[in-house]
C-alpha cells in the first residue's frame, strides 16, 4: 500500500496566491497602467509563456540563462524556457514584421514572468511586470518619452515626486570609463560593470575587494579603484572628470535633463552606478527608486536597446523600453499610502425567504440586464442570517424575496449602511442602485 501523498497548503515557493482581495488590487494596478500607457498611444500584445532558450542566450545575460531561467527539454527534445523577461520576444515579433510595421511602433504588454531566485520583499520568482517599448526613433525624443510615460503610470497612483526619484546614467559612458579613463580591458570591464550593477547590495568594502581582484598590480598602483569610486561618488555630469565631460554621451545626458526639466520632470539625478544588469543595453538607461526609507530601491528601470531586433537576421531598429514590476510598484502604493480601499463589487445581495428562489433568480436576471452586479443568497438560512453575511462582505444594499414580494412585486429593500428598510418596485431598486453607482 502507498504511503499518503501529503499535500502543501502553500503556493510553490516564490509564487503567490492571489485571494479575491488581492487580485482585486492587481486588477486595480493594472487597469491604471494600462490607462496611462494608451494616453500616450501605446497598444497592447502577448507572446508565449514558452520560448526556445537560444532566445534569451543570444543577449539576456549568462546570469539569466544560467542561474534564474526555469528551462527544459520538451517532448520533442527541444530545450525551451518559461519567459525570464519580455523584452526577447517582443524583439522576435518587431524582428518578423520588420517591414510591414508602422514607425514609430508604441508597443506594452503585462505578461506573467519567471525567473529562478532567491525570494525577498518585492522580488518573487513569478511576477507580473509591465513593459513598455518604442521602436523606430534614433534621437533623445525616444528617452523623454519613454521616460515620461514611466513618471506617467508612478504618477496615476496619486504619486508626487517626493516620493520617488528617477536616476539616469549612459552606458556608452560606463564604456569609455572602463575602457579609456580607467584602462581596463574588455574583460575587466565586463566584469566590473556587472559589480557596479550590485553595488548598492554589496556594500563599499565588499565593492572594493572585489574590485581589487579583477585588477592587475599596475592598475592597483595607479590608484584605479580610487579614481572608479570618485567617478562612481560624482553626483552631477559637471562632477566628472574633464576626460569625461566631452563625450558625446555626457552631452547627451546633459540634453536629455534639460529636456526633462522643461516638461516638468523635475525629480531626476545622474547616478553613475546605474548600469542595469542586461547586456543588451546600448545608451540611456534609467531607474526609478522609491526614496520611501522602508523602501528605498529600484523599482523600475529600462533604456536604450538598438541591437536586439537586428539579432534575428534584419536590419537593427532603435529601440527604448522599460519594465516595471507589480511586487514592486505595490509596496510602494501601500508604503505610500495610496491604496484606496476596494469595496466588493456586488452591487446588492438578495436574500431569499421560503422556497422563492426562482423569483429571486428573475429579480436577479432584470437588475442585471442593467449591468448590476447581483449575488442570491442559496443557502436557505434564517433571513438575519443571510443579512449577516451581507454584512460581513461588506454590502451596504440587501433585496429581500419572499412569498409576500413574489406575489405583489414590492419589494424589501435594505440599506445596511443607513440602517433602513423601504418598499420598492423593480424599477425603484434599479434607479436607487444606479444613481449609487453613477
Amino acid at each position: 500500500m502507498s504511503q499518503s501523498l501529503k499535500l502543501l497548503l502553500t503556493p510553490y515557493r516564490g509564487s503567490r496566491d492571489f485571494y479575491p482581495n488581492d487580485f482585486r488590487f492587481r486588477e486595480y494596478m493594472f487597469d491604471k497602467i494600462r490607462n496611462t500607457v494608451k494616453q500616450f498611444g501605446y497598444e497592447e500584445y502577448d507572446a508565449p509563456l514558452i520560448e526556445p532558450v537560444e532566445l534569451y542566450l543570444a543577449k539576456s545575460g549568462e546570469e539569466i540563462v544560467s542561474d534564474q531561467t526555469y528551462s527544459f527539454v520538451d517532448r520533442g527534445g527541444r530545450q525551451v524556457a518559461i519567459r525570464p523577461e519580455m523584452t526577447p520576444s517582443v524583439s522576435r515579433m518587431v524582428a518578423a514584421k520588420r517591414q510591414q510595421l508602422v514607425y514609430p511602433l508604441r508597443w506594452f504588454s503585462i505578461p506573467n514572468l519567471w525567473r529562478y531566485e532567491r525570494p525577498q520583499r518585492g522580488r518573487f520568482r513569478e511576477h507580473w511586470q509591465l513593459n513598455v517599448d518604442l521602436f523606430g526613433i534614433d534621437n533623445l525624443n525616444a528617452e523623454i518619452e519613454i521616460i515620461s510615460v514611466a513618471d506617467g503610470v508612478i504618477r496615476a497612483f496619486g504619486a508626487d515626486q517626493s516620493m520617488y526619484e528617477i536616476r539616469i546614467n549612459h552606458r556608452e559612458l560606463l564604456n569609455q570609463t572602463l575602457l579609456k579613463y580607467l584602462g581596463l580591458n574588455l574583460e575587466q570591464s565586463f566584469k566590473i560593470s556587472h559589480l557596479i550593477d550590485k553595488k548598492a547590495k554589496l556594500g563599499i568594502t565588499d565593492f572594493v575587494r572585489q574590485v581589487d581582484l579583477i585588477l592587475n598590480s599596475k592598475q592597483k598602483v595607479h590608484s584605479v579603484t580610487e579614481k572608479l569610486i570618485a567617478v562612481l561618488d560624482a553626483k552631477t555630469i559637471n562632477d566628472l572628470p574633464d576626460e569625461l565631460k566631452s563625450t558625446q554621451s555626457v552631452k547627451e545626458l546633459s540634453q536629455l535633463f534639460n529636456s526633462l526639466n522643461q516638461i516638468g520632470i523635475n525629480n531626476i539625478s545622474f547616478d553613475m552606478s546605474v548600469v542595469r544588469g542586461f547586456d543588451y543595453y546600448t545608451g540611456i538607461v534609467f531607474e526609478i527608486f522609491d526614496l520611501n526609507t522602508e523602501n528605498n530601491r529600484s523599482m523600475m528601470g529600462g533604456g536604450r536597446y538598438d541591437g536586439l531586433v537586428g539579432l534575428f537576421g534584419v536590419p537593427p531598429l532603435p529601440t527604448v523600453g522599460f519594465g516595471l514590476g507589480d511586487a514592486t510598484l505595490a509596496n510602494f502604493i501601500e508604503l505610500h499610502g495610496l491604496k484606496p480601499d476596494f469595496k466588493n463589487i456586488t452591487d446588492v445581495y438578495v436574500a431569499v425567504i421560503g422556497g422563492n428562489l426562482i423569483a429571486a433568480y428573475q429579480l436577479a436576471k432584470s437588475l442585471r440586464d442593467y449591468n448590476l452586479n447581483v449575488e442570491v443568497d442559496l443557502s436557505g438560512n434564517k433571513l438575519s442570517h443571510q443579512l449577516k453575511t451581507a454584512s460581513k462582505k461588506g454590502l451596504r444594499f440587501v433585496v429581500i424575496v419572499g412569498e409576500k414580494e413574489t406575489a405583489s412585486k414590492i419589494f424589501t429593500f435594505r440599506d445596511l449602511l443607513l440602517s433602513k428598510e423601504y418598499s420598492y418596485s423593480l424599477k425603484q431598486i434599479t434607479e436607487n442602485l444606479l444613481n449609487q453607482n453613477g
